[in-house]
Order: C-alpha cells, then sequence, then structure tokens
C-alpha cells in the first residue's frame, strides 16, 4: 500500500485533473490511497464564504455562485455528458452545503468555520474519483470524516489515533481510495479540520494507519527545495534528507512539508517523497532515517510579516519565572503563533506574525504591567548549517534587530 497526496494545485483545473489521473493509471497495478486538496485556491474562496456568511453580509450569495460556478466549469469540461453520475454526486454535495447556510451560524465562529471548510476537499475528491472511473481506473471513493476521528478543538482537531487506525484498517478493501485531506469528525458527527495545509498530515494518517509502504506528496516543484525561489532564485533540490531534518525545516517555517506530517511516518519508519506532478518521472525528494545527508547544502527558510516585540517590566524587575509565565500565558490567550523568543535579565523578545487584531488583543493584556515596544515589517530569516560567508551574504545591508545563533541553526530578525 502506497500514499498519493494531491495538493491544490494538483487540481486546479480540468487538464490538471486529467494529469493527475495518469499518474494514477501508472501506478493501478498498486495499492494506493489517494488524498486529495480542495481545488486550486478553493480553501481560499471557501473562507471569503465563511466570512460573508458570519458577518451576514450581502455577498454571501455571490461567494457561493463563484464556488459553484468554479467546480461546474471543470465538471463541463471533464464530463461532457451532463447524464453522467458525477452530477448527481456534485448537486447532491452543493445541497448540503446550502442545508449548512440555511441552519444559520453557530455561536462559535470556529464550528461554523469546520462546517463549511471542508466541502472543498468533499467536491474535489468526488469528481477526481468519478474521473479516474470514467478513465477505467477502477477506485472507492470514501469519506474522511467517517475514517479520521477527532476531538471537537475546531479548526485545529486532534486525531484519536486509535479510533481512527480501526476505521482505516477496516475499509482497506479496494485497490484504489480516493479521500479528502484535511477533515475529519468528532464523535458527535461534526466536520472537524486539521488546521490549514492539513493535507499532508492527512496522507500521514492513512500512512500511519495503514503501515503504508511509502507516502508521496506531488507538487509543483521538483522536490524539497534548500530555499523559496522567490527569495533565493539559486535554490537547490535537496535529494535526501532525515526526518529529524525535515522536523526542524518545518519547525522554523518551511512550507514544503506540513510540520505534524513527519512524525507518524519516523514512528514506524516510513518514507515520505516529495515529487512533481509536472515530471512525475523524475526521482524529488526522499525523507528518511539517515542523517548522513542533512548538512550538505545550507537551507534558508524566510518567513515575512513580522513584528518583533520586546517587553519590559515597569518596575524594572528582573524578567523572572513568575515574569514568563505570565507573558507566555497572555500569549495563548491572544493566540499568538511564537517563532522565536529571547530574553536578558530586563526584557523579553519576541517574533511572531502581524496580525492587526492579535497583536492590539497582546498590548491590552500587557500594557498595565509591563513596557512595550515593536518593530514591525520584519522578516525572520533562519539559515539551517550555515558558514560565516553564508551569514554574511545573507544580512548584508540588513538591519539586524535580533539574531540567535545554535551548532546547526542560526536566526535572524531583519529589517
Amino acid at each position: 500500500m502506497k500514499v498519493f497526496k494531491f495538493g491544490g494545485a494538483s487540481v486546479k483545473d480540468a487538464d490538471s485533473v486529467r494529469n493527475l489521473a495518469r499518474i494514477i493509471e501508472s501506478h493501478k497495478s498498486e495499492k494506493l490511497i489517494v488524498v486529495v486538496s480542495a481545488m486550486g485556491k478553493m480553501t481560499n474562496a471557501f473562507e471569503w464564504l465563511i466570512h460573508s456568511f458570519c458577518d451576514q453580509s450581502s455577498t454571501t450569495k455571490e461567494s457561493l455562485d463563484h464556488i459553484i460556478d468554479f467546480h461546474n466549469a471543470i465538471l463541463w469540461d471533464l464530463f461532457p455528458d451532463k447524464k453522467e453520475k458525477v452530477y448527481v454526486a456534485i448537486n447532491e454535495l452543493f445541497y448540503q452545503l446550502q442545508e449548512v447556510l440555511e441552519k444559520g451560524r453557530d455561536t462559535d465562529y470556529d464550528q461554523t468555520y469546520d462546517s463549511i471548510i471542508g466541502f472543498g476537499e468533499l467536491l474535489s475528491t468526488s469528481i477526481v474519483s468519478h474521473f479516474l472511473s470514467k478513465e477505467s481506473v477502477s477506485n472507492c471513493w470514501l469519506d474522511a470524516r467517517s475514517l479520521i476521528k477527532t476531538n471537537s478543538d475546531f479548526r485545529q482537531a486532534t486525531v484519536n489515533w486509535e479510533e481512527t487506525e480501526k476505521n482505516i484498517q477496516a475499509n482497506l478493501t479496494h485497490s484504489i481510495i480516493v479521500s479528502q485531506g484535511f477533515i475529519g469528525s468528532d464523535k458527535n458527527g461534526n466536520m472537524t479540520s486539521l488546521g490549514r495545509e492539513g493535507s499532508d498530515f492527512t496522507a500521514a494518517i492513512f500512512g500511519y494507519c495503514a503501515k503504508a509502504e511509502s507516502v508521496t506528496i506531488w507538487k509543483d516543484v521538483e522536490g524539497v527545495l534548500n530555499a523559496d525561489p522567490k527569495h533565493f532564485p539559486e535554490a537547490s533540490k535537496i535529494d535526501k534528507m532525515s526526518y529529524r531534518e525535515a522536523i526542524e525545516l518545518s519547525y522554523y517555517g518551511a512550507t514544503v512539508i506540513h510540520p505534524k506530517t513527519i512524525k507518524p511516518l519516523e514512528n514506524k519508519l516510513i518514507p515520505l517523497y516529495v515529487k512533481s506532478f509536472i515530471h512525475p518521472e523524475n526521482e524529488g525528494t526522499v525523507v528518511q532515517k539517515s542523517m548522513e545527508f542533512d548538512a550538505l547544502l545550507p537551507s534558508y527558510i524566510f518567513i515575512e510579516n513580522q513584528i518583533l516585540l520586546s517587553i519590559s517590566p515597569k518596575d524594572f524587575s528582573f524578567i523572572a519565572e513568575d515574569n514568563l509565565s505570565f507573558i507566555f500565558a497572555k500569549l495563548a490567550e491572544a493566540k499568538i503563533k511564537v517563532n522565536l523568543i529571547q530574553n536578558s535579565a530586563l526584557s523579553f523578545s519576541v517574533c511572531f506574525e502581524n496580525s492587526t487584531n492579535k497583536v492590539e488583543h497582546l498590548f491590552s493584556l500587557l500594557k498595565g504591567t509591563f513596557d512595550v515596544r515593536y518593530n514591525d515589517e520584519a522578516t525572520l530569516l533562519t539559515i539551517r548549517h550555515y558558514n560565516e560567508e553564508v551569514l554574511t551574504k545573507m544580512t548584508a545591508n540588513k538591519t539586524i534587530l535580533l539574531e540567535q545563533k545554535s551548532r546547526n541553526s542560526a536566526r535572524f530578525v531583519l529589517r
């Protein structure tokens, strides 16, 4: 059994679905679990729908019509015969979505979000499954909500591994299975989500529970690069890396592999391949146990739109355990995801994404006890396996607001 995961870019239009089908067809003699994300930028489109719906905006219908029109255009291209069964399946999903909207929003925004957002995956996998069947690739469509069981922490649900493994093992009855990334359900049957970009994690869940031979993430890049080409045009592909290195890179913000993806695979020593759906014949990157290849290339991770906060006690006391405990509690209360921290005797610095509402909320929580200063429009740069030449080159003509170094990693907040 192998697990293939296809992201939104790999099913962004009808031709992309045809390309996916060609890849699956070339592997149809194998047992496969195919995990598919929402098509193209549809997760963003569903988020616009959710925002307008919760705000009771007049744009709700326009947002819904955009989603319907987008999927119908792909349907009409792939299935010219309007009598194909896929039209019944897609119309049923649109009907269910309409029912959710007509029911009205929950008082809990996150629960409302999860009750809607997963329809992108349900629609895309239904289209993919029916198209594979049309191309004579026999497959079974399975609803991930009935397989992946979670708690009720909406938008960031935690997997019940024991129940999920039992469900997946009981449904490995077909050679090719098509299912959704990103979603599951709680004990009450409410749809839950695993967090943005959670489809990679879903692939790892299926891989772990099915005792897969391998997991492959199909992307529009040749594999894992040592930098984002937007920031670093001379970026190179990393052929092999260890689970540990992949976890480090994802922790520091690399976007190719979702942070939660690696650990379940490492636990069962399941190799992870990152390959190009544009050039599926190429080798890509493999993530496995050995660490012998990790330091061959420096890796660069850029995270923009950062704010660097400096927090000092108003009474000039030291930053001690009680101060730190209070500050971390307020960071959690403001739902701040911290990217870097550093403290001295009299101040505590923290770097995180600049979200206006969260920053203002954090300021209100801290201002009575602490003096708070900040720099915005900053970039957080992390360099793995650095040398002095690399550090000089990457920080030239930049203002360094904060820096940290360990044996393998150097981190800078820059402007």
